[in-house]
């Protein structure tokens, strides 16, 4: 578990990201939403998604993917914003 508190613990976008989670977002409008650039989204949601703290709800398309934070990402993130274990 420390293995991801560690990996969303130095990143600021991931950190971001995974707050903003709590509803679906598709990589575009999140980026909107938290005023960074696409690609960085996108990079960082597929990051979330690998490590198993974020889920994607549309793994069949290709394009406007929704994406929420799961129970395991809750728990990170309560972690590593010192409101957890």
């Amino acid at each position: 578990m420390f293995d991801l508190v560690s990996f969303v613990g130095r990143g600021r976008t991931r950190r971001l990201v995974l707050k903003a989670l709590t509803k679906p977002y598709s990589p575009s409008d999140l980026s909107k939403h938290l005023d960074l650039d696409r690609s960085t989204v996108s990079r960082v949601m597929i990051e979330l998604t690998e490590k198993g703290l974020v889920d994607c709800l549309t793994p069949d398309e290709h394009t406007g993917r929704y994406y929420r934070i799961n129970d395991t990402g809750k728990k990170v993130l309560a972690i590593v914003e010192g409101k957890g274990e």
